[in-house]
């Protein structure tokens, strides 16, 4: 470590901690304009901005920064990186752009609650002593991998099995199989980034076709790409090893015959779920627990007379956007796009006291109350 102390055992925060990155707050810092949940391309690019213009911004990450697209090996379709940059260093150079404006972070770091007081909201965060207030705040916290649930694959999470693709495991696929199982995007681009060390690659897709979840681009390269082999219509419904991953089962999805398939690695990406569970009940989610914002959230059950802004979920004040948003394009370019969008919605309700203390709505049966 930095001060050449030794860990052992350590937990994520005290592994971030040792190398000087920020998991815990100043005293007498614990008021903000804007409160950010969330550190994913979203959330870095509402940090820059927010930071940018002044607004005095916190930004929690539960995890590490990059949040689904950190694991991206390399994302070819950005605009103007013509050679693609990995998800990790576009994440990376937006941390560095907000902490150069101002931006604050809290790594490794969970916000648990959230309730409106007066004219702010208080928060809990995990690991933080005393709650922590912001006029506004904006949930970008992304959404996390969907499990497998199959217990013996399960059981070796770590020893062979990954959610995701990070590129140090990339690396010891080195001579080695490797089994991806996914059809968005980035599953494709762990597959061609596999496909540089390892002997194969199989990629598993549930769906009859690539077309149906990834771009033209990358569904075109993988199927022209050397040692990639793939498997449409099919899943992976068991495996094993002794200590560590050393074969997969496929099973054609059509004809329900089961293959048995040597696999050193096996990297997960079959979608993902949003971290929305801890949320108060008034703010609306869409079945999958997506947030419903801007005008999904008129009508009744939005509390006042203006109508919600664009981003803004049904508790005023709370904005949402990126991949936890409700219909949302799941793609880093918009997520970024949202993030420094919702900027401007966030000083519109900081400086207008219409937006902020609108008057409560009208209904039937009466007033209804402000959250």
């Amino acid at each position: 470590m930095l001060d050449g102390q030794v860990l052992v055992d350590p937990t994520d925060a005290q592994i971030v901690h040792a190398w000087g990155i920020p998991t815990s707050l100043a005293e007498g810092e614990r008021d903000f304009d804007v409160l950010v949940v969330g550190a994913g391309p979203a959330g870095l690019a509402a940090a820059v901005y927010a930071s940018s213009e002044g607004l005095k911004s916190l930004i929690v990450e539960r995890e590490s920064i990059g949040g689904q697209a950190g694991a991206s090996s390399l994302i070819r379709n950005y605009l103007g990186f013509s050679r693609g940059l990995s998800g990790a260093e576009l994440a990376q150079r937006g941390y560095q752009q907000a902490w150069v404006f101002g931006a604050s972070f809290l790594l490794t770091r969970q916000v648990t609650a959230i309730r409106r007081d007066a004219d702010r909201f208080a928060l809990s965060i995990d690991d933080v002593v005393g709650e922590v207030t912001a006029r506004t705040v904006l949930l970008a916290a992304g959404v996390s991998y969907r499990r497998l649930n199959i217990p013996e694959l399960e059981a070796l999470s770590g020893a062979g099995v990954f959610y995701g693709a990070s590129v140090s495991e990339a690396q010891a696929m080195t001579g080695r199989c490797a089994v991806v199982i996914g059809g968005g995007n980035s599953a494709g681009q762990a597959a061609l980034h596999l496909a540089r060390y390892a002997q194969r690659v199989l990629l598993v897709v549930r769906a009859p076709a690539l077309s149906q979840g990834m771009s033209d681009y990358l569904s075109t390269e993988l199927e022209s790409a050397p040692g990639v082999e793939i498997r449409t219509g099919a899943e992976i419904v068991a495996g094993g090893g002794t200590g560590r991953l050393e074969h997969v089962v496929v099973r054609d999805r059509a004809s329900g015959s089961n293959t048995t398939v040597d696999a050193d690695g096996l990297f997960v990406m079959i979608g993902a779920q949003p971290h929305t569970q801890w949320l108060p009940d008034e703010v609306r989610r869409d079945s999958g627990g997506f947030l419903a914002v801007g005008a999904d959230v008129g009508g009744e059950g939005w509390p006042l007379e203006r109508a919600p802004l664009p981003y803004e979920t049904s508790l005023p004040g709370l904005f949402a956007v990126g991949d936890v948003r409700s219909g949302s394009v799941k793609r880093v370019a918009s997520a970024v796009g949202e993030g420094s969008v919702v900027v401007s919605q966030l000083h519109g309700y900081l400086q207008d006291p219409a937006q902020r203390d609108g008057k409560p709505r009208e209904s039937a049966a009466g007033t209804v109350p402000r959250t």
